[in-house]
């Protein structure tokens, strides 16, 4: 009988940008698993927000089990509501027995798989309120937490956070990205069930050869590609230093600049967006502070950018041992204008990717 793997994700399983649980997914479906991917929490509350996931079929396909692929299924859990934070401490303490709710949100035709399934993954998202209610649908699967960001730095209501708290040392593995996020947790975390796992790379994607969509060599061509604490103040600072140089800016950010050396390209497939990292000269990790982005030192976009050579340009507050990443300190022209110069003039050659992994080999370290 083929084994059954159940994935909870923020992200929509076919939406253009790719995240680390759409490379699991992926990775699990190529191993042989029937893969359900639901997308959660999402409801009319981020419609009202003006959430980018409504650029895809999100209404259309609410609640309903739907096969993309032979043994690779979609679930978008819409509710009428979800947790999310007000911002303000009195008010999401009112709100609290609002939040608990969600536990008992209907799981539609999504439940029969979940109690079938071999493996639960959940994501770091407000659906980790979910996790009682899938335990006891199905006591006997094994429970991983993988941990894509820190919950934190997200900004969810205070109750999502208590409750990963009280739920992370019933896991059966967690496994986070990077030693910032496993230091955080190894202070609240009781069980011996965690382990530090960068993230992985669709690599054969990134070892494909891919024309230059650049229209020149002659031109320092930088990269960002993200969607969230985009530093526009880096960008304002850096365009106007380097006039000869152009910044493309891949993915949903509104209010970019509009100058010459500015392009902005919007949220665009993976498949494309590869290319314009592998013939970048230089990768930005600018982003800006907020208490706990110093997990981001191994984002994604970090493994990508390196694995692909470049020099990373990042604000102080990201330091780490990797020999290719050049820092500023943010809003300071003259130390921008270093950073810069000091990654223009970095040797490619010098980085070491034997230590990236591959998506598959971190899915089956889920599992092990």
């Amino acid at each position: 009988m083929t084994k059954k793997i159940t994935l909870i994700s923020w992200h929509y399983l076919l939406s253009k940008r790719k995240a680390g649980f759409h490379w699991l997914a992926d990775a699990y479906h190529k191993m042989g698993y029937e893969v359900l991917f639901i997308t959660a929490p999402i409801s009319w509350a981020s419609k009202l927000r003006k959430d980018f996931r409504f650029e895809y079929p999100i209404l259309e396909e609410a609640n309903k089990f739907i096969e993309k692929e032979p043994r690779l299924f979609s679930y978008v859990l819409f509710t009428f509501i979800h947790p999310f934070s007000l911002r303000n401490i009195w008010i999401n303490r009112l709100t609290s027995p609002l939040v608990n709710l969600y536990k008992n949100i209907n799981l539609g035709q999504a439940e029969q798989f979940i109690k079938a399934s071999d493996v639960i993954i959940f994501e770091s998202t407000p659906a980790l309120m979910l996790f009682d209610p899938f335990k006891k649908l199905n006591p006997s699967a094994k429970f991983i937490y993988r941990v894509s960001d820190d919950v934190r730095l997200l900004g969810f209501h205070p109750k999502v956070i208590e409750e990963e708290v009280r739920i992370v040392s019933k896991f059966d593995h967690v496994s986070v990205p990077c030693q910032y996020i496993f230091d955080i947790h190894k202070t609240f975390n009781s069980s011996n069930n965690m382990t530090l796992d960068l993230h992985g790379l669709k690599k054969a994607i990134f070892d494909k050869d891919s024309p230059n969509p650049y229209n020149t060599e002659k031109v320092v061509n930088l990269i960002f590609v993200g969607n969230s604490h985009f530093d526009y103040q880096f960008l304002t600072i850096t365009s106007d230093l380097f006039q000869d140089w152009m910044f493309h800016i891949i993915g949903p950010i509104p209010n970019l600049p509009k100058k010459n050396n500015i392009i902005a390209y919007g949220e665009m497939p993976f498949s494309k967006t590869v290319a314009y990292i592998k013939h970048a000269n230089i990768g930005l990790l600018t982003l800006s502070y907020k208490k706990g982005a110093e997990s981001f030192t191994d984002s994604l976009k970090t493994i990508q950018y390196t694995y692909c050579r470049l020099p990373i340009a990042a604000p102080s507050y990201l330091s780490s041992t990797r020999t290719n990443m050049f820092y500023y300190e943010p809003g300071d022209s003259e130390s921008i204008r270093n950073c810069l110069e000091k990654a223009s003039r970095f040797e490619k050659s010098a980085v070491d990717i034997s230590s990236v992994l591959g998506w598959k080999e971190l899915a089956n370290r889920l599992l092990s």
